[in-house]
């Protein structure tokens, strides 16, 4: 049996090497990205600033440390929502001819301007399928509600990475 500062000193080395490894393969805890640093002040803009979408992404960008600022300028990196859609293709019937199987399909378009840089234009969609029940339609109402919250925050998601990729490519 070993005496207790040997079990310290080994635990400690442990957790240094488990640090290490994870840390030289590139490992990250999700939901931390490395944004640029040209990207650190920024403005939103944003075609309806009181969007959901809207909502989700100022609450990223304040999670990765990038402070928005109100007032847009020549020196100052700037983010703009044009649009966020959402719209249904049909998958499925019941035999009655009532639907049964929707895909719902969440299109975000936005564009990023860092100074010294040309505008950079993105769009990109999120499929999702959502199954109908006529017979239980508060339950499918909620469930749908929950999709389109999970939908959003994917978006939100995607372009806090985008942001993050900017210092990949630009450097």
């Amino acid at each position: 049996m070993l005496p207790k500062p040997a079990k310290l000193l080994i635990a400690f080395v442990a957790a240094i090497t488990l640090s290490t490894s994870l840390n030289g393969c590139g490992f990250k805890l999700r939901g931390s990205h490395n944004i640029p640093s040209e990207l650190k002040v920024m403005h939103l803009d944003s075609v309806d600033r009181y969007s959901e979408l809207a909502r989700l992404l100022k609450t990223q960008l304040a999670l990765n440390d990038i402070n928005l600022i109100e007032q847009s300028g020549t020196n100052i990196a700037s983010l703009k929502l044009f649009k966020d859609r959402l719209d249904r293709r049909t998958l499925s019937l019941f035999p009655n001819g009532q639907v049964a199987e929707h895909e719902l399909i969440y299109s975000v378009s936005y564009a990023i301007t860092v100074p010294d840089q040309e505008p950079q234009q993105f769009d990109f969609e999120i499929y999702r399928d959502y199954q109908d029940d006529p017979e239980n339609a508060l339950a499918k109402a909620k469930e749908l509600k929950l999709i389109l919250k999970e939908m959003r925050q994917q978006a939100a998601d995607k372009i806090i990475r985008q942001l993050a990729s900017l210092n990949k490519t630009n450097t």
